[in-house]
């Protein structure tokens, strides 16, 4: 630790005029962050916000924002009696020159909302001294204890930049003095999610360990199928030149009843999410690059930058050119809830005890709700954002929640899962309702339960798929989407628009929600809601109809209305 002569004349003043004060930072502590910082100075007239993504931005733009994430992730390491905080060091689907960061919460789970209000204050403070003024008051706020025991696992994709970020973020951790930085390596965003969470857990929580969890679950999937009901065929996956595809290559090594060709490594000289990738397939609809006519019929799949997102599509004839018939979250979902709601079927009585709910956004394909609602099942939407679909899941003792950009897993309650390992060891083994249970554990081992997971999300569909006898044409054969169209209208005041909280209805400006409904009780299977944009004075519309006309129609529709109401900018 430097002594505090070493500190600038006019920061030790600083500093000894501050600790006077201080209950909870003592001088040696004040001095570390003060002289770590100095490292790294504040862009000008850069103004970040935490949200559901964490942190982006250029990455030239990042480095005091991720220092100043290390810190906060030992104050909530050491806030939470010293358990492990993971942080990451990703931009998901964005530009390779972007890049982000985003702690895990010790349950493998987002940053706690409560904390992001702090999140945003020490990411923008404009000079050393502010920043140890606000963590000051923070910490004493808090009752958080400065002392040895912080520990924060470190991961990065495969971004230029991950390595230089890494290290910024590895002396912030370290500037709260006592606290440890892992660096973890190179993983996906969810890897680290579940070896946070199997860490905290007392479990074992390598990289290794993720995979022979995957692999032994996978493989007691494919054991308990009744019978091979279909010849297993070549997966053919787009990994985005990520991270995803190369850890899918270490995977495929580990799997025998699974044929997998993997396309877009980012080994070939490919470039990260440009023309390829989940989130370019699910919105243009078009293949990614490095597919083609010789892939008609085939069934293919796509990560994104950071495999937590994964969608399906194929190619249905050469006649289609680069369209895809595409599988996106909610077919992904359905596909979930079906199989879950047949083995508890085959449980009988008992499994239907069992409250298995779907939570979808307002985004969701009105024709996925009407189809997992058509199986009996409860459906709840919540506000868009995967820390709000999380949250409402967990009121279930299933709870699956998807977002249409194949961003989704599934969450098994404690009691249920103690209820199914009990059930394990009553039903007799090889029995219907012993098979339909093990595969429910199995499930639940197989999914990622922290966060969405392309990797463990992408060997439940091959195994239902399996499981069922399907084809990927067979699958997407659930139900067929209605049309939409999603509009965006600039208004003044993105403010004066106020909604419900699952965002299905507008509350204000008053009469506007009456005008909508008016607007779509002229469409077959009209639907259609408006929502403020987080970022920007915008007005997001999403309307869907029986056409793509009447979609196309009904948005434009809405769109006029938020002119009417709120006047365009």
């Amino acid at each position: 630790m430097l002594p505090l002569c070493s500190l600038p004349k006019k920061a030790s003043s600083f500093l000894h005029s501050l600790s006077l004060s201080l209950s909870a930072m003592e001088e040696t502590q004040i001095a570390s962050i003060l002289k770590s910082s100095e490292l790294y100075p504040i862009p000008q007239s850069v103004k970040l916000s935490y949200g559901t993504a964490g942190f982006r931005a250029d990455a030239s733009l990042l480095e005091s924002t991720v220092y100043r994430v290390g810190i906060l992730s030992s104050l909530r390491s050491l806030k939470l009696k010293s358990s492990t905080v993971g942080l990451m060091i990703t931009a998901s689907h964005n530009k390779v020159s972007d890049n982000g960061v985003k702690v895990s919460d010790p349950s493998g789970g987002m940053l706690s909302q409560e904390w992001e209000p702090f999140a945003d204050q020490i990411a923008n403070a404009s000079s050393p001294r502010e920043l140890v003024s606000l963590i000051k008051d923070f910490v004493e706020r808090e009752e958080i204890a400065i002392e040895k025991g912080g520990e924060v696992w470190l991961g990065r994709d495969t971004r230029p930049s991950g390595e230089r970020l890494l290290r910024a973020a590895e002396i912030g951790v370290r500037s709260v003095l006592g606290s440890v930085a892992v660096d973890v390596g190179v993983l996906t965003t969810p890897q680290l999610h579940w070896m946070v969470r199997a860490k905290n857990k007392g479990l074992n929580a390598t990289e290794s360990d993720y995979f022979e969890n995957l692999v032994t679950s996978f493989k007691c999937l494919i054991d308990l199928i009744p019978i091979n009901k279909l010849e297993i065929s070549t997966l053919v996956l787009d990994g985005a030149n990520g991270v995803g595809g190369q850890k899918m290559e270490v995977l495929r090594g580990y799997l025998s009843n699974l044929d997998v060709e993997i396309r877009n490594t980012g080994r070939d000289g490919g470039v990260l999410n440009e023309g390829v990738g989940a989130d370019f397939v699910q919105k243009e609809k078009v293949v990614p690059l490095g597919f083609g006519s010789e892939d008609v019929g085939m069934r293919c799949a796509s990560f994104d930058g950071d495999a937590d997102r994964l969608v399906y599509f194929y190619i249905p004839s050469e006649s289609c050119g680069d369209k895809v018939e595409l599988l996106d979250g909610d077919k992904i979902l359905s596909l979930f809830a079906l199989f879950i709601k047949e083995q508890l079927n085959i449980i009988g009585d008992e499994g239907k005890q069992c409250r298995l709910g779907v939570v979808q956004t307002a985004y969701a394909n009105g024709a996925s709700t009407d189809y997992v609602k058509e199986m009996g099942l409860e459906v709840v939407f919540a506000k868009t954002g995967v820390k709000h679909l999380h949250e409402r899941a967990e009121e279930f003792d299933v709870g699956i929640y998807f977002e249409a950009n194949g961003h989704g897993t599934i969450l098994f309650s404690e009691s249920f899962l103690s209820w199914l390992v009990g059930k394990q060891k009553d039903y007799s083994e090889g029995s219907d309702k012993h098979n339909a249970v093990s595969r429910l554990v199995a499930v639940s081992n197989l999914i990622n339960q922290a966060v969405g997971d392309a990797l463990s999300g992408l060997l439940l569909v091959e195994v239902i798929l399996q499981h069922m006898g399907w084809s990927v044409q067979k699958w997407n054969e659930l139900y067929m989407d209605l049309p939409s169209r999603q509009v965006k209208v600039e208004v003044p005041d993105r403010t004066a628009v106020v909604t419900t909280s699952e965002e299905t209805e507008a509350l204000k400006p008053l009469g506007i929600q009456d005008a909508i409904n008016a607007e779509i009780k002229k469409y077959q299977h009209g639907r259609a809601f408006i929502r403020p944009s987080g970022t920007e004075d915008v007005v997001r519309v999403y309307a869907e109809a029986s056409t793509q006309e009447d979609a196309d129609s009904l948005a434009n529709s809405v769109a006029q209305l938020v002119k009417s109401f709120l006047g365009s900018s």
